[in-house]
């Protein structure tokens, strides 16, 4: 094996990264199978006149990749068979939810069975997100990444300097971006498929205005601070809308179990819990859903749709399979999803 691992004493690439790639690489091109034996770690770094320590922490990664595995008394092996696929993706996702899901499995259905995806999630974190980025880069064919992170306070951020760097170590023709990509000036990708949070929902109010226009109050239930938090540009767009069709409006963080409810409020909702609550309120107050009381939700699901419930919504399949199509075609652009008001029941 040895006679396929290249060292360049003149590279800024760490040395153990340079293992990790060169191992990968000989998988990919078939130098090394499944099962093939590996050198020991103090033969390698006799070999290439390495320290142990910097052998010792390519195998790590490799062993928390499951590209190879160590067998007690026998040595290091290669495991990794999903490596031999033709396109390898790494797909990395902010938080683990229907949507994202939809998105994930529209994009791998739409690839077909000559690629492999693997899926990651940060949950919005900086640091996950940087390890997790050290540890998998140039390991994959195509990276991609929906950039939404929190700072201090809970609040919504495209991006800092640090994740800027860490996914500028990706070359842009293998780099996706989706599902957000404002404020990523300084990030380079040959492909972005996107949502425009802010001009989105302003649209979208505005396809509905004619029925929009019959509620006295608008209230848009906006999480001020969430776990996964939000994009701003949704509260921009909805203020935006208002102030220019002059609807009363107020935005509140949390739909409590006990808010009182009138006759002629509409709510905008983008959480779950608060469409189940206000839902319940509605029935509690015996008031009838979308006369007395309108809701429209942010983000369509299937149980929205067997609900009634009006929606303003991208179209998460359409994401998923125009990243594909774009990869499989060799197609570079930015392209701005499909995003939809669908007029149902609630409204």
């Amino acid at each position: 094996m040895l006679e396929y691992i290249k060292i360049d004493e003149h590279s800024r690439k760490p040395k153990y990264k340079q293992i990790v790639d060169a191992i990968i690489d000989n998988i990919a091109n078939g130098n090394l199978k499944v099962d093939d034996k590996i050198p020991s770690i103090n033969k390698f770094s006799e070999e290439y006149y390495l320290s142990r320590d910097t052998v010792e922490k390519a195998y790590s990664v490799l062993k928390s990749r499951k590209i190879i595995t160590s067998i007690r008394g026998k040595g290091y092996y290669i495991t990794r068979t999903k490596l031999i696929s033709k396109i390898n993706i790494l797909f990395i996702i902010n938080k683990l939810s229907s949507y994202k899901l939809r998105i994930h499995n529209s994009f791998v259905e739409s690839m077909g069975a000559n690629s492999h995806t693997d899926l990651f999630i940060y949950h919005c974190d900086e640091s996950l997100f940087l390890n997790l980025m050290d540890k998998n880069i140039g390991a994959y064919d195509y990276y991609i990444i929906m950039p939404h992170f929190k700072n201090d306070h809970l609040k919504h951020i495209s991006s800092t300097d640090k994740i800027a760097r860490a996914i500028n170590q990706i070359p842009s023709e293998k780099l996706i971006i989706m599902d957000n990509n404002n404020n990523l000036a300084n990030i380079e990708a040959d492909i972005e498929v996107y949502q425009d949070f802010e001009n989105d929902i302003y649209n979208a109010l505005v396809e509905g205005y004619e029925k929009i226009k019959t509620y006295k109050t608008i209230f848009l239930i906006y999480p001020d601070k969430s776990v996964y938090p939000y994009p701003r540009r949704i509260l921009h767009g909805f203020k935006k809308f208002c102030v220019n069709y002059n609807m009363n409006f107020e935005v509140i963080d949390e739909l409590y179990e006990d808010i009182i409810l009138k006759e002629g409020d509409l709510f905008i909702t983008i959480e779950e819990s608060d469409l189940v609550n206000l839902v319940k309120g509605i029935r509690e107050y015996n008031f009838e859903l979308g006369k007395n009381i309108g809701v429209i939700s942010y983000n369509d699901t299937p149980l929205k749709e067997l609900l009634g419930i009006t929606v303003i919504s991208t179209d998460f399949k359409a994401m998923g399979e125009t990243a594909s199509q774009m990869i499989l075609n060799k197609q570079k652009g930015k392209i701005k999803n499909k995003f939809n008001f669908i007029d149902r029941n609630s409204l």
